[in-house]
């Protein structure tokens, strides 16, 4: 009972650190740079946190993403958001809100499904992987979902007369998704490192 009260009180710890990092980055992390374009590192410790701490962590690790993302989208601070907000607060904040929690959950399923009765290394990384890259697909999978089924005409305006399909990839999303599909590929063997460590120690 005391060892399990022990793993109960680190969890609870652990995802209260991983909370504040997904509000700190998700709030400073536009100011994290690589040439013109704004890294994203908030979907790293939903990652973590979805894969060390199980799905409902992670699901929950979304929720508070797509809870901040919505504060920025209706005080300005997301200026596309601002707009969306403008159009429809509630469907922005639903996408916002699912895209974000689902992000978090579907790493974690992904994990435990893959690595389920398995402890060798390889299935850990290869496993870590799937989860990391899960998580931006997700993301950004669900947000072009939500525009075209709610903001369809707002994606219209954005595009200008151009290609709608051709904007959101060159635009509005393509480069900015690579770029954070990229950096949680990179992170992930750390992360399925951590993961080892962690088990070790249960």
């Amino acid at each position: 009972m005391v060892v399990s009260n022990k793993q109960k009180i680190l969890k609870t710890v652990e995802l209260a650190m991983l909370i504040a990092l997904v509000v700190v980055l998700q709030i400073f992390g536009g100011f994290i740079k690589f040439g013109p374009f704004s890294l994203s590192l908030v979907l790293i410790p939903v990652v973590i946190g979805s894969i060390v701490l199980g799905w409902k962590s992670g699901a929950f690790l979304g929720f508070i993403f797509g809870f901040v993302v919505v504060i920025q989208c209706a005080t300005g601070i997301d200026v596309g958001g601002f707009i969306l907000w403008g159009t429809n607060p509630f469907f922005t904040a639903l996408i916002c809100i699912v895209k974000g929690t689902a992000a978090g959950l579907v790493p974690g399923l992904i994990y435990r499904a893959f690595n389920k009765g398995n402890t060798t290394k390889g299935r850990h990384i290869a496993g870590a992987v799937l989860a990391a890259i899960s998580a931006p697909v997700v993301n950004t999978g669900l947000f072009l979902c939500g525009l075209s089924a709610f903001f369809n005409s707002t994606l219209i305006e954005w595009a200008g007369g151009t290609n709608v399909m051709l904007y959101i990839i060159t635009g509005l999303v393509g480069i900015n998704f690579i770029i954070e599909l990229c950096i949680n590929i990179v992170v992930s063997p750390a992360i399925a490192t951590i993961v080892r460590a962690l088990d070790k120690q249960v």
